[in-house]
């Protein structure tokens, strides 16, 4: 940014929202996120809120949000207050840990737009701060230091949050791909299975290629979860 700049848009959280009967932020929001919810952020445009709302156009919108950007800080923010969270930390620094990833992990699964969106902005609004808050006190109370902590609340997040966006783009490939269809994926892997074995270096990937198992999504994240909660622990005093 040169001299002089600054940003074309400041943050929807220190922009005021005009009062006026029909429409705020609230209703724009909940549009916004059903229309994320069932189109991708693709389908997510001013003119797809506006039209779900009713009446309005997208410009009347922008009277409340200021920018689409605006608009994202909101969605990310109302979906991170879908995650239900305690008054403080309890007794149990892992459980109260554990308890928040999943239940972040279920919210995502709703709204598989945020472990995208989310990278992309501030997490500056009022329920991301009061949930990253939470996880520090967590933390801090065991221990840590509040730098410590907030490292080891970025890797949790990263842990939950990067699950989710792997787990959405996977299956968004499968059905365009068409392996959302048991008949076709097991095609696809007794394909993969005849390009191992003629390769003659592969036995365990071509062993695996015969017999593919495994465990589900949500154990291979409780699985990585552990790993992650584990190495936290071995670093708490």
């Amino acid at each position: 940014m040169g001299e002089g700049e600054t940003n074309a848009f400041p943050l929807i959280w220190t922009q005021q929202s005009p009062r006026r009967r029909g429409l705020d932020r609230e209703k724009i929001t909940a549009a916004a996120i059903g229309v994320a919810d069932e189109a991708g952020l693709d389908g997510l445009t001013m003119k797809a809120v506006a039209a779900r709302l009713g009446p309005y156009s997208p410009m009347a919108l922008y009277r409340h949000v200021h920018s689409k950007e605006g608009l994202f800080d909101l969605m990310l923010d109302a979906a991170t207050a879908e995650v239900p969270l305690p008054g403080e930390p309890g007794g149990d620094w892992r459980g109260d840990l554990r308890t928040l990833a999943l239940e972040t992990r279920r919210m995502t699964s709703r709204h598989p737009w945020f472990a995208v969106l989310v990278h992309a902005r501030p997490p500056a609004g009022p329920h991301m701060m009061r949930r990253l808050e939470f996880m520090l006190a967590v933390l801090v109370r065991r221990g840590a230091t509040v730098g410590e902590a907030m490292t080891y609340a970025a890797l949790i997040d990263r842990h939950v949050l990067g699950s989710a966006q792997q787990e959405s783009e996977e299956a968004r490939q499968e059905r365009r791909q068409g392996l959302d269809d048991d008949a076709r994926l097991y095609a696809a892997i007794a394909t993969l299975r005849e390009l191992a074995a003629a390769d003659g270096r592969l036995p365990h990937l071509t062993e695996w290629l015969t017999h593919p198992a495994g465990p589900t999504p949500e154990e291979r994240f409780a699985i990585g979860l552990d790993f992650v909660l584990d190495g936290i622990a071995a670093r708490l005093p």
